[in-house]
C-alpha cells in the first residue's frame, strides 16, 4: 500500500460533492481553528459543495455550535453538525428498537457537568448513585478526576459494574488533542468495562449507523461523491469506510501527536496496514 500525501483540498475538490469533516484534529485543536481552515472551507461554498461536520463530541451539536462560533468560524461555512452527544440524546430521548430499550430512564454520570446537554429534555433522569440507576452514562473524564489518567475513574466504574449497569459511551475516541495536551475520552474508560466484561455501547464512529444522520445533513444520497476527513485511522477512516465513503488522513491532532508533523507516506501506510484502513490519501492540514 502507498499513501499519496495531499498539500490541501484543491485537487481533490471536484471529486466530491460532499465532505464529512472531523472537527478535533482536523478543523480545531480544541482551542482554536487551524490556520486555512476558513479559507478552505470558503473555497469549497463557492463550488457548491456540502460540508457537515461529525464529531465524536459528548456534547448537543448546539452546544458544539457556540464553540465554533467562540472560535469564529462563521455558520455559513458548513450545513450541519452531527456529534455523538447529539446522536446519543435522540436515542436516549426516543429509546429506538434494540440495545437502547433494554434497560430504564435512571443515568449515572461520568464526565463534567458541559456534557449534560445529552440528557436534557427527558433523554435521562441523573441519580447520585450507580445503586439508584438503570445504565452507566459516560461522557469521559472530569475536571475533578482529571483527563490524563484512568485509574481515577476505577472506583466508580467497579460500583457502576457491580451493579450490572450498561454502559452509553457518548465518545468512542481513546484520546484526544486539546492544543498541545494529550487528553483521556469515554472510550478509555469504555475499554476498562469492557475487559471486565461489561455491556457497553458506544454511540459514533466508526459505528456506520451515525452516517445516516451525516447523509440527510448533506441532502445527499450517493456515497461514493462524499468524502471524509479525520486523523483517527480507527474512528474517522474505519467509519467512513463501514459507511461505504472514501477517506482522507488528516496528518494533525492525533496523527501529528502519534507520528510526528511530517510523517513519510510509508509510516502512514504501515500504520493504516495495522489498522486495516485504505484512505484515498493523506492530507498535511484542512487548507485549499
Amino acid at each position: 500500500m502507498t499513501i499519496k500525501i495531499y498539500e490541501g483540498l484543491e485537487p481533490l475538490a471536484d471529486r466530491y460533492d460532499g465532505y464529512v469533516l472531523d472537527l478535533w484534529g482536523v478543523v480545531h485543536d480544541g482551542r482554536a481553528l487551524y490556520p486555512g481552515v476558513s479559507e478552505c472551507l470558503a473555497m469549497l461554498r463557492q463550488r457548491g459543495k456540502r460540508i457537515v461536520f461529525l464529531t465524536n463530541a459528548p456534547r448537543r451539536a448546539w452546544f458544539i455550535q457556540g464553540m465554533l462560533d467562540k472560535m469564529g468560524l462563521e455558520r455559513g461555512l458548513y450545513d450541519g453538525i452531527i456529534s455523538s452527544g447529539e446522536v446519543s440524546w435522540l436515542w436516549l430521548k426516543h429509546r429506538p428498537e434494540g440495545w437502547f430499550r433494554k434497560f430504564g430512564p435512571r443515568g449515572f454520570h461520568i464526565g463534567p457537568e458541559r456534557d449534560l446537554s445529552v440528557a436534557e429534555d427527558g433523554a435521562a433522569e441523573l441519580v447520585a448513585t450507580p445503586e439508584e440507576a438503570d445504565f452507566l452514562l459516560n461522557t469521559g473524564p472530569d475536571p475533578d478526576r482529571g483527563s490524563h489518567s484512568v485509574e481515577a475513574y476505577r472506583p466508580a466504574l467497579e460500583r457502576c459494574f457491580a451493579a450490572k449497569l450498561p454502559m452509553v459511551c457518548v465518545n468512542p475516541d481513546r484520546a484526544v488533542m486539546v492544543g498541545t495536551d494529550k487528553l483521556i475520552c469515554a472510550g478509555a474508560l469504555a475499554d476498562i468495562y469492557l475487559g471486565w466484561g461489561g455491556d457497553v455501547f458506544e454511540v459514533g464512529k466508526p459505528d456506520p449507523a451515525v452516517y445516516g444522520p451525516v447523509m440527510e445533513a448533506l441532502e445527499m444520497t450517493d456515497r461514493a461523491r462524499v468524502v471524509a476527513v479525520g486523523d483517527t485511522p480507527h474512528t474517522d477512516l474505519a467509519g467512513a469506510a463501514a459507511a461505504g465513503m472514501d477517506s482522507l488522513w488528516a496528518m494533525t491532532g492525533l496523527t501529528a501527536n502519534a507520528h510526528g508533523d511530517d510523517p513519510s507516506s510509508e509510516v502512514l501506510a504501515r500504520v493504516a496496514e495495522e489498522e486495516g484502513v485504505r484512505p484515498l490519501g493523506a492530507l498535511r492540514s484542512l487548507r485549499w
